[in-house]
């Protein structure tokens, strides 16, 4: 069973992840695009002003992430919004896939530097989920947890854009295990290491905290047109 632990440092986490403490993803990815297609479609992002500086257009979708992927038991599987709230709230995964659907069109930016255009992501609004649990005056930041141990940090106010979603869609397919299966959390203004895969919870905080990333050495916000991939 998945377990929220409050008091888990970033290190400790690295060590029950085997994650190396410098910052570095798992990588699978197919060779680099070279077609005419790729190239021109990347001429005409970068005119439109949606290609951030240092990225390059990509017409596959690359498999990054921290650890293993994770196991799916729909029976033993939960969701939390706990921290700073008036009261807490579990849901399971029944009631999770019942939450009332929208469907979001984005970009999606690596720090890696591969940028993949007009995703379509369907699943519940970040904002939909508030609806349901009553925050605290003092809450200001969410630290998003996901199996592995895996956390990232947010302002409160990027959680909360219309454009936050939590996915279990993409491009009108089911999320693959690899791409975050059953869930994953999407901020499409930020550096796609905040898109936190397999997450399991949402945790209100006070003050601004590092996740594991955060914690080994990327910025501690990232925003790709700003260029913000590492903490200086």
């Amino acid at each position: 069973m998945f377990c929220y632990r409050r008091r888990m440092t970033a290190f400790q986490a690295l060590k029950t992840t085997g994650v190396p403490t410098r910052p570095r993803y798992t990588l699978a990815v197919e060779p680099s695009e070279l077609s005419n297609e790729r190239r021109e479609r990347e001429r005409e992002m970068r005119a439109a002003g949606r290609l951030p500086p240092g990225q390059s257009l990509t017409l596959k979708w690359p498999v990054l992430h921290a650890g293993s992927v994770s196991r799916f038991d729909p029976r033993t599987w939960d969701f939390r919004v706990f921290g700073l709230v008036e009261e807490q709230l579990r849901l399971s995964w029944e009631e999770v896939s019942n939450l009332p659907q929208s469907e979001v069109s984005a970009d999606m930016h690596c720090v890696t530097r591969w940028s993949r255009f007009d995703n379509r992501w369907g699943g519940f609004l970040a904002t939909e989920l508030m609806k349901r649990v009553k925050l605290r005056p003092e809450a200001r930041h969410v630290m998003v947890h996901a199996e592995n141990n895996y956390t990232a940090n947010l302002p409160i106010s990027d959680f909360l854009r219309s454009t936050t979603i939590f996915a279990l869609r993409h491009d009108g397919e089911p999320l693959t295990a690899e791409h975050g299966y059953p869930l994953r959390l999407v901020v499409p203004n930020l550096y796609a290491w905040k898109s936190v895969k397999w997450v399991r919870g949402i945790e209100l905080l006070d003050r601004e905290l590092p996740g594991l990333w955060e914690f080994n050495g990327y910025h501690i916000y990232g925003d790709p047109f700003k260029e913000q991939r590492y903490s200086s």
